[in-house]
């Protein structure tokens, strides 16, 4: 009977034999194989803790000892642990979360998917425990050996250290991968201990003597391996790292043996004092296609499958992402100058390309976004061009080095950011959704938004060739949009896109949703209403012919895919006032929320950012009334005929 079904709390797996464990670590695994092929998801990872998450939940008393993951896409073998064995809608909207959401079970406690910050929460929530007297209570969190390259895992370690008196149990999930390789020189550190013969070789013999001499011997054998300055640990040194910081070292210990596994975590649990267990996995554990993917080990797949690991359907569509690789190399093979910047996204962000065409001129700072901006404003200064890409969700991690660092230094350094506005399926942290309204309280900043492949290459030479401060290009998630043609490109880089024989309409389509923008056009014209529509481009500062242009019309709709609150449109209605333009202004956009997981064309319908609900609305404006559109009499069509009554003198 297969034991899976018959977990529907961590506690049960209490009932279960070491044997039991381990089958029910193969009956997961084939779970995630079959389940995540299905609707795509973050697999590699999953794979690779199946035993590590079973031992904890075996050891520790989730949700009494709160569980953190950093980063959250390493918790799918948790939520199955937890209760939550339904994957049929992983990521799809009515569906489990792909990161843990407190919504969804109590044993979730952070949801933050950024990564570097787990150590932060669990140092708070362990002085918070001490200090009310909860001292019964254990806090674990559960790192991945990328997120050591971020600066703020090592502001808390510094801060752990500083009081020994709670119960804190830190596990390095230490497989040698970010998204893809980790870099940098701890990853260079932990690398050696992994690949020690010492550390091999008496692994293999010390686990085997254990056997078999029995209980006696596994518990001195736990002895000498988990002590602060271990058996194994004296041969590689590695808790040398760590004992300097005054925090307990444990390992490293095979993170795909369970029974070492729930002993090391045992001993953790009963120190008393914050303690780390060096864990050694391997992402992918068990899949042979994943092991095979020297990228990244399905770090993330879409519908792929089980079998061979293969797309079930594969796009030929060109992604707004290849674009920018294809114009990366094609300027630097012009420009020794430029060189490009990542934060452990070498793939996802499309500077792969670049790094085999020049590979002297990437450097991948790992998760570290502060740093990166930090160091392009000193690049910049020693005569290089940097271009740093990220995804504009990480970019929010990086805004005070922006401001002091590169634009106030006027230094010429540009952002290209990927997965700009809504993303989709991997939910609120990874919606870009922030940065133009962030972004542009940079003094001297200029932003550029594509709306087709072509816009993306014109703007990003534009970006690059400017030298005395910082620029930025963003670009959605997915596949280029069809090319929408320039009818007129004023003076200042403006493309009208189209000219309304009645100036009663101004829409002012932001990147991508110039599309919808000329959509709402079409719907107006059809019924009378003259619209123009203008693609800004550069959106920040607002060029100087919007301003013009919105004099000459009865109202201004601008449309983007960020927040409506402090967005492009708000700046825009800004500059309006303050050249005395009193044209009315809507600011269309997304709601000053955090966004669930659903698609990228769900969340913008329930946003209002389709061209059926602008145009009713833009009709009802010009009637002169408001006609809530909850009565489901209010049709676009019901409003058009309306306006055809009253323009035509039945009214």
């Amino acid at each position: 009977m297969p034991l899976l079904p018959q977990i529907g709390s961590p506690r049960d797996l209490e009932a279960l034999s070491s044997a039991q464990l381990i089958e029910l670590a193969a009956e997961i695994r084939e779970f995630l194989v079959q389940n995540v092929a299905r609707t795509g998801g973050h697999l590699g990872p999953n794979l690779g803790v199946v035993e590590l998450t079973i031992a904890l939940h075996r050891v520790f008393d989730s949700p009494n000892d709160p569980v953190i993951f950093d980063t959250g896409h390493q918790s799918y073998v948790h939520k199955l642990l937890t209760g939550r064995q339904d994957f049929s809608a992983l990521r799809s909207r009515g569906g489990l979360a792909g990161y843990p959401q407190r919504s969804e079970s109590v044993h979730d406690v952070v949801e933050s998917s950024h990564a570097s910050s787990s150590l932060s929460w669990a140092d708070g929530i362990s002085r918070a425990f001490t200090r009310t007297g909860r001292n019964d209570r254990h806090v674990v969190a559960v790192v991945g050996d990328g997120a050591l390259t971020g600066g703020m895992t090592w502001e808390a370690l510094n801060n752990i250290s500083d009081d020994n008196d709670r119960n804190l149990v830190i596990v390095v999930n230490d497989n040698g991968r970010s998204y893809a390789p980790t870099i940098g020189g701890m990853a260079r550190y932990l690398n050696r201990v992994r690949t020690a013969s010492s550390y091999e070789s008496l692994r293999r013999s010390s686990d085997s003597l254990s056997r078999r001499l029995g209980p006696v011997a596994r518990a001195v054998y736990r002895g000498v391996r988990g002590g602060t300055r271990g058996f194994l640990s004296r041969f590689t040194n590695n808790a040398e790292l760590y004992s300097n910081l005054d925090i307990k070292y444990l390992g490293p210990v095979d993170g795909h043996d369970l029974p070492s596994l729930i002993e090391t975590l045992r001993l953790a649990k009963s120190f008393g004092a914050p303690v780390i267990v060096h864990a050694i996995t391997e992402k992918g554990r068990g899949y042979e296609p994943a092991l095979r993917d020297e990228a990244d080990q399905f770090h993330a797949v879409g519908r792929i499958d089980p079998d061979s690991g293969e797309p079930v359907s594969s796009s030929s569509a060109l992604a707004w992402t290849d674009v920018f690789a294809q114009e990366l190399s094609a300027v630097g093979a012009e420009r020794d100058d430029v060189i490009a910047i990542t934060a452990a996204m070498l793939r996802p962000t499309g500077l792969q390309q670049f790094a085999e065409q020049y590979p002297g001129r990437v450097y991948d700072v790992g998760i570290a976004e502060q740093h990166a901006a930090a160091s392009a404003a000193g690049l910049a200064f020693g005569g290089l061009h940097p271009v740093v890409a990220v995804y504009a969700t990480f970019m929010n991690r990086a805004f005070d080095q922006v401001l002091m660092d590169v634009a106030l230094h006027r230094a010429g350094v540009t952002f290209v950011l990927d997965r700009a506005g809504v993303t989709g399926p991997d939910g609120p942290s990874h919606h870009g959704v922030w940065d133009l309204a962030m972004l542009q309280l940079v003094p001297h900043i200029r932003i550029a938004a594509p709306r087709d492949a072509e816009r993306l290459r014109e703007e990003f030479r534009e970006a690059v060739a400017v030298g005395n401060g910082p620029t930025v290009l963003r670009y959605p998630k997915g596949a280029v949009l069809p090319t929408l043609p320039t009818i007129e490109r004023l003076d200042d880089g403006v493309d009208v896109l189209q000219r309304g024989t009645a100036q009663d309409v101004l829409l002012v389509g932001i990147g991508p949703m110039a599309h919808v923008a000329m959509d709402v056009a079409d719907r107006l014209r059809a019924q009378g209403i003259g619209a123009t529509v203008i693609d800004p481009r550069w959106v920040i500062p607002v060029p100087s012919s919007v301003v013009e242009l919105a004099a000459a019309h009865r109202l201004v709709i601008s449309i983007e895919d960020g927040i409506r609150v402090g967005g492009v449109g708000t700046r825009i209605r800004q500059v309006l006032r303050e050249a005395g333009v009193d044209t009315a202004v809507d600011e269309l956009g997304l709601p000053d929320e955090f966004l669930d997981h659903a698609t990228r064309e769900q969340i913008l319908e329930d946003a209002g950012l389709v061209a059926s609900k602008i145009a009713h609305d833009v009709v009802a404006q010009v009637l002169g009334t408001r006609i809530p559109v909850a009565r489901p009499a209010d049709s676009e069509e019901d409003l058009i005929s309306e306006f055809t009554r009253r323009t035509s003198g039945e009214a």
